[in-house]
């Protein structure tokens, strides 16, 4: 009879062994083997050991292309639940051929694991190989947020997405924060002594913008709207000597910061008393020292009396509390739609759909440690967002919502595209916007990690087809205005489209989470809540209203928190093409990190955030 060894792995992590019997069936082309134990005397299947056994499958000389391993666990005796940690299993068939099934998961009794190839495959290869379905997680859905304020009941539901029940299982046993403090240390953290230095100075201020932690909000200006009415006799002092407003905006140096979308949402109750959040405007000046700078704000929407236009010529204190309610109103819209909405909730989206839609033997599935593993991380911190909602920003939960339905109904797919996205904003040849260089650097290496390996003609492979459309029908709401593809024509789509994936579950979001422990540790810089409402008249603050508009000790919080950007930890592939091209999208991640690690040995702030060996393989916090 053919005889087929089978080498088995367990994991490295604590207690991945078992003392229990672990049965073994192959499954092929031409027939499936008898089901076998991989039981040798004494403990097989110790952490970090690799078991190997020979298995004679019966009545079958051989059992054709590989296809399935399955994989079973039964008790010994009447010891307690004792789960196994599998890595993988790789088979070495009688004709020499070495065929490796990924498993990395773990195996409780009387669970039955069925294990596909490591080779990437499109189109249903064979109608064994099924897809286990999973039901979305309305919490998740972005479509919700455009749904009647009763819809968002599910808001307040504390379901989760079940990918990985023991991690799962250990989150619901800890507080959100007992979480976050055990387990966030805060190596990337590299400014706060700095922030708390210069936190005051309007070139800082301006900095932040570009290359703090919400760097997709400033845009450039070429004509001010009459809601703004900044004269050119308010600004002048503030601009170099011998220009005026509107030449400089010609020139392309004067941008905008514009929160409209913020206008009219109610803040949340606070003992009693209703919190302020403005939807106001600011005006910068890219002077001929290529800095950045605030010449004027606006509070509110509607010019008025009681909405004056502060400039930095005015009281200190008056201009230090009107760039601390830009920033208090930035700081809630950095949170609630670039962070938890663009990166956790839309990559969960990408990430339901693949597990729906996709085997895992399909090339996308298995290039996306990127997409993968987000459930089994971060549903749990996705529900408890509504914690942060209602203890801790300006805007409560109900506020929160609103901000998230305005802003995806303003979503597009240009807006989500790096490149798009900072031609669309006038930013290409703004000096110092090291968001910008370092993201279309990794943009660029990402969309060259493609997958034209696996693809002629896209139109054939109708899982791919069917994954698009659930994320455009159940993602983007089925809005054809929105640009989102439905369905792919060409592969130049598909690697767009990946791309756009990839990077906004690790670039994208180390952008916007990396930093906030530098430039939120230090409130007045800039807080997330703010008790005393935004002045409606000049001369009237001191540092006292200050103190008394800033959080108190006990009120201020931050969440920062690291497998790096580019790893594979999880052998998913058994082909030499696709290895081929991992290691080189690695040794381009690294001459990426080098020149970046180079720019910043000279600037006074560095940009840390997007350098490829500090960002996470995907979303987790």
């Amino acid at each position: 009879m053919a005889e087929y060894k089978l080498e088995v792995t367990t994991g490295n992590m604590t207690n991945a062994g078992t003392f229990d019997h672990v049965f073994a069936t192959l499954i092929g082309t031409g027939g499936k083997s008898e089901r076998t134990e991989l039981d040798n005397y004494g403990v097989d299947f110790k952490t970090g050991k690799v078991r190997t056994i020979q298995s004679s499958p019966s009545q079958v000389l051989s059992l054709g292309k590989l296809l399935l391993v399955k994989l079973e666990k039964d008790p010994f005796l009447v010891l307690p639940e004792d789960e196994w940690y599998c890595s993988k299993v790789v088979v070495t068939t009688p004709e020499g051929e070495v065929v490796l099934f990924p498993c990395y998961r773990w195996i409780s009794r009387g669970e039955l694991v069925e294990l596909r190839g490591g080779r990437g495959l499109l189109q249903n290869t064979h109608r064994l190989l099924s897809i286990n379905i999973f039901g979305y997680y309305l919490f998740s859905h972005i479509f919700i947020l455009l749904f009647p304020a009763s819809a968002m009941k599910v808001f307040e539901d504390d379901h989760s997405l079940l990918v990985d029940h023991r991690r799962n299982e250990m989150m619901q046993r800890k507080s959100f924060y007992q979480y976050v403090l055990i387990h966030v240390i805060v190596p990337i953290a590299i400014l706060p002594e700095y922030v708390a230095e210069h936190w005051k100075e309007d070139d800082f201020y301006g900095f932040q913008f570009l290359n703090g932690v919400n760097p997709s909000m400033i845009k450039r200006c070429s004509e001010l709207s009459q809601n703004f009415p900044v004269t050119e006799e308010m600004v002048k002092p503030f601009l170099e000597e011998g220009t005026s407003l509107q030449n400089e905006m010609k020139k392309g140096n004067i941008f905008i910061y514009d929160q409209k979308k913020m206008d009219g949402i109610p803040a949340r109750l606070y003992d009693g008393e209703t919190l302020h959040v403005t939807g106001g405007l600011c005006l910068f000046y890219l002077n001929p020292e290529n800095k950045l700078m605030p010449i004027a704000i606006q509070l509110h929407q509607q010019p008025s009396e009681e909405n004056p236009i502060f400039l930095p010529s005015d009281l200190e204190t008056d201009w230090l509390l009107a760039k601390m309610f830009i920033k208090n109103a930035d700081s809630m819209d950095h949170q609630a739609v670039h962070h938890l909405m663009n990166t956790h909730f839309l990559t969960e989206v990408y990430t339901v759909a693949t597990l729906r839609c996709l085997p895992v033997i399909h090339p996308i599935y298995k290039y996306g440690p990127f997409i993968i593993h987000i459930p089994e991380n971060s549903s749990n911190i996705n529900c408890n967002c509504k914690v942060l909602a209602i203890d801790f920003l300006s805007l409560g939960h109900a506020g929160l919502m609103e901000l998230m339905r305005r802003s995806f109904s303003e979503v597009t797919y240009s807006s989500l595209c790096l490149p798009e996205n900072i031609a669309a904003r006038g930013l290409e040849s703004i000096p110092n916007f090291y968001y910008r260089d370092d993201g279309l650097k990794l943009w660029d290496v990402i969309s060259r990690f493609a997958l034209d390996t696996y693809y002629s003609d896209v139109h054939k492979d109708t899982e791919l087809q069917d994954w698009i459309s659930e994320i455009f029908t159940h993602g983007f709401i089925g809005n054809k205005a929105s640009g989102f593809p439905a369905s792919f024509h060409t592969v130049k789509e598909v690697t767009k489209f990946i791309t756009l994936v990839i990077f906004t579950s690790t670039a994208q979001h180390a952008a916007v989470n990396n930093g906030q422990f530098d430039y939120y540790s230090w409130p007045p810089n800039v807080s997330i809540l703010l008790h005393k409402p935004p002045p409606t008249t000049k001369g009237q603050s001191s540092m006292t209203t200050i103190l008394e508009t800033l959080p108190n000790v006990g009120e201020t919080a931050g969440l920062i928190a690291m497998v790096p950007f580019g790893t594979y930890p999880e052998e998913q592939f058994d082909e030499p093409a696709p290895k081929q091209m991992i290691e080189e999208f690695q040794a381009k991640l690294s001459f990426l990190t080098d020149e970046i690690a180079a720019r910043n040995s000279q600037l006074e702030v560095p940009y840390t955030y997007l350098i490829p060996n500090q960002m996470e393989n995907s979303v987790t916090i």
